[in-house]
């Protein structure tokens, strides 16, 4: 045990109690134990490179590439993604693809480039292959995007999986995003990122990584266009990146560079380009269209661990409603369960939880569980029974089921990558149905077993089923969570048929948008975790997780009431708006930070309920369109490198511009606007950019700016409502609206197109449709008019 693991172990102790944490030294040297004797040593290794192409073969979208030590084979399908990979490579088996890959593009064709090269011509994109392996991704037009140099294996004599590493090039311009949630950023400084969720222990600040979601998935922007890379594979890894450098040097730009690192798998890739709209809508296709939370998720959550009792939930909901503050839904943390075993009651604490949650219908509150994929290994306890008689439970090199430790003591943990377990495991949500659960809330998923040093999760040596595949957990690790995901959701649709799904998840992979979406996690208290969650929203809406939002206040310690409220105001518009904090922190409920907070935050919750409307077109464009929620400001101009370096603002939907306060004693900030006008939706104010602007931002409220032309469906008082800004004279304006205010599966909603446009001396607003244009069927309010005065 080295110094590092020795302040580790200290920390276990103090964070999980002093019989927990010496269970934890023990745990961390039987898992050891366990590695040492199920994983091969590390021996010799060769290295080897593709070497000098020999000949080719074109096929479907592109062909096959041999070298004298490699071969590669590249295929352009109809959606424009690109796809590669080495020595034999394929796109399936892949936990990441949704169904069937897209088709091969016919068009696409594979012929000798200069030098002794090949490419691959495609209508969006041209890929070069050069003689000795190097890969290079150019627009139509020429420009390189991407250039990744002839990769390099490691692989063992004696046989065995071999690591690789590829090295790559960017324009001099591009910058980083992505990599599933990072703390830093959304952009990406120069680094090295690793790819391996990881449950950090101990609540996490600004710069801390990994973090519970890592994905091999980085989003490039430059201004020749944007590209997105993912190397599927989910083995652990490392990506450096090194941003480049116009005029570096004696005046020659240096291009910037990632090198990706990884332990095994495949070497394999799909690469999209274009806008970042049409590189996420590629992605989407490729992994799957998010799920459309029900209409009430995208309301306000209050979440603790530590509520204890039926009573303290009652007593909750109660200070809420009398306070007038629209409350949505309560999560109830591992202390609801019996002895923190997954699937069961406390039923002293929570004598009637069908009757709690009934009450909390009425009251138009949906009750949350959280579930746990760790089992008490414990005869009698009716979950580790079953698993055990279904062999439900991940087992080591020499057969012996793996146990860990976890809040309800010594436990097993199933096999989320076995379709058989993932069915047994689907089944005992009826359970939390039938206790009148609405929802679910994956955590302690990466999957975590607390070890006082070296890694806190399952053995490396442990083996999993993979879907017939077979491996050890360093492939299964990273796809975990998102095999978890996927058994409940499934499982809900067929238990619940007539309602979406709503499960949301600590960790998680590529293509986790399919089953829901996810949170901060235990985000520190204080205004770099403020940041940080700010960062982590965007960077995962950048991977095609559109849902997603921090704990507001923090996990940890007591925010002060500025903090709190500055906190509370950003999560109102964000996807995912919840409070939740420890069970040694301080309260997180509005009123607990006197009258002037509670007074404020009511503000936001209101005006959250009435952006309603727009979160749920929002959630089913998502859908439809792989476009986030909540989008980096150079999300329609990627070519505007102001906009490219601004981390402290974003965009929701097209319509609104979000500046939180994320500094104390802040009364006003700057703001970078893109092109067009934009109006100050608190005092009308109308502001022209691109360019910097200084705006009032008071303890009362953050600034939300409205792009003018903006048609913004919202809750009126009796029904949704058209809020319109007004668009500077000659130009036009627009909005899209989806109806949708249920939980249900009925027919797809229909979306609504608006156009708005200024006719003589007043603006109007049309609907524009199959049939033509029409009145709109939902009243109209025009606001931003010169005047100052509204138009209805």
């Amino acid at each position: 045990m080295d110094g590092r693991d020795l302040v580790r172990s200290i920390k276990a102790v103090g964070a999980v109690g002093v019989t927990q944490g010496l269970r934890a030294v023990r745990a961390a040297w039987r898992r050891g134990r366990t590695d040492a004797a199920g994983l091969p040593p590390r021996g010799a290794e060769r290295a080897r490179v593709p070497g000098p192409v020999l000949e080719a073969e074109p096929g479907p979208g592109g062909g096959l590439i041999r070298f004298s030590r490699a071969e590669l084979r590249i295929v352009v399908t109809v959606s424009g993604a690109v796809f590669w990979g080495w020595d034999g490579a394929a796109p399936e088996p892949s936990y990441a693809l949704a169904g069937r890959w897209p088709e091969p593009d016919a068009r696409a064709v594979l012929e000798p480039d200069k030098d002794g090269g090949w490419r691959v011509v495609a209508e969006r994109v041209t890929v070069v292959v050069s003689r000795h392996g190097a890969v290079e991704v150019q627009t139509p037009g020429g420009v390189m995007l991407r250039r990744d140099l002839p990769p390099r294996w490691w692989e063992p004599v004696g046989g065995g999986r071999a690591r690789w590493m590829q090295r790559s090039e960017v324009p001099a311009d591009a910058r980083f995003f992505g990599l599933g949630g990072r703390a830093s950023g959304p952009r990406l400084r120069d680094g090295v990122y690793r790819l391996w969720n990881t449950d950090p222990g101990l609540p996490f600040g600004r710069g801390d990584d990994p973090l519970y979601i890592t994905m091999p998935v980085q989003l490039v922007v430059s201004d020749a266009a944007t590209h997105l890379v993912f190397h599927d594979t989910s083995w652990d890894g490392t990506v450096t990146l090194r941003e480049g450098e116009e005029g570096a040097g004696s005046g020659h730009d240096r291009m910037g560079a990632s090198e990706l690192r990884m332990e095994g798998g495949p070497l394999r890739c799909w690469v999209m380009v274009g806008t970042p709209a049409r590189v996420l809508l590629a992605w989407a296709s490729l992994t799957g269209s998010a799920a459309v939370p029900p209409a009430w998720a995208l309301g306000h959550h209050h979440a603790r661990w530590g509520f204890g009792s039926e009573q303290e939930v009652r007593r909750i909901v109660a200070g809420y409603r009398e306070r007038g503050l629209p409350l949505d839904a309560v999560h109830l943390d591992i202390d609801h369960f019996d002895e923190h075993q997954v699937f069961t009651v406390d039923r002293e604490r929570f004598p009637s939880l069908s009757g709690l949650a009934e009450d909390l219908r009425r009251d138009g509150v949906r009750l949350v569980s959280i579930v746990d994929p760790a089992v008490k290994a414990t005869a009698g306890n009716a979950v580790y029974d079953s698993g055990t008689a279904e062999d439900a439970f991940v087992r080591d090199a020499s057969g012996r089921v793996v146990r860990g430790l976890v809040w309800p003591g010594e436990a097993v943990f199933p096999d989320f990558t076995h379709a058989r377990v993932r069915k047994w495991w689907g089944h005992w949500y009826e359970e939390r149905l039938a206790q009148g659960f609405s929802g679910y809330w994956h955590d302690m998923n990466e999957p975590t077993s607390f070890a006082a040093f070296g890694e806190s999760t399952l053995p490396r040596s442990a083996r999993h089923d993979l879907d017939g595949q077979g491996g050890d957990h360093r492939e299964a690790h990273n796809v975990y969570a998102l095999c978890m995901a996927g058994a409940g959701y499934e499982a809900l649709r067929e238990l619940s048929p007539g309602r979406r799904p709503f499960v949301f998840s600590r960790s998680g992979w590529a293509g986790m948008q399919r089953y829901g979406g996810t949170w901060s996690g235990d985000v520190a208290t204080g205004w770099p975790g403020l940041r940080a969650s700010l960062s982590l929203v965007l960077g995962l809406g950048l991977c095609g997780v559109p849902y997603s939002g921090p704990d507001v206040g923090g996990f940890d310690g007591s925010p002060s009431p500025e903090l709190f409220l500055r906190w509370f105001q950003l999560g109102a518009y964000l996807p995912l708006f919840r409070t939740h904090a420890s069970l040694r922190a301080g309260r997180r409920e509005p009123w607990e930070f006197g009258p002037e907070v509670l007074e404020h935050a009511r503000v936001a919750l209101i005006e959250r309920r009435r952006l309603l409307p727009y979160f749920v077109t929002l959630a089913h464009l998502a859908r439809r369109t792989g476009a986030p929620y909540v989008r980096p400001v150079w999300w329609g101009a990627p070519e505007d490198r102001a906009l490219r370096d601004c981390e402290d603002a974003f965009l929701l939907g097209d319509s609104l511009l979000v500046a939180p306060v994320l500094d104390p004693g802040a009364d006003r900030r700057a703001v970078q606007l893109p092109r067009g006008r934009w109006y100050d939706t608190a005092t009308g104010r109308a502001y022209e950019g691109p360019g910097q602007v200084l705006v009032d931002a008071p303890l009362s409220r953050i600034p939300v700016l409205a792009r003018a032309g903006a048609v913004v469906p919202v809750q009126g008082e009796d029904s949704l409502e058209l809020e319109v800004w007004a668009p500077a004279r000659g130009r036009t304006g627009g909005g899209l609206v989806v109806p949708d205010g249920g939980d249900g599966w009925e027919a797809e909603p229909e979306m609504e197109r608006y156009v708005s446009r200024w006719e003589g001396r007043r603006v109007v607003v049309r609907r524009e449709g199959e049939d033509g244009v029409s009145a709109p069927p939902h009243p109209v309010r025009v606001r931003g008019l010169l005047d100052g005065s509204d138009q209805t």
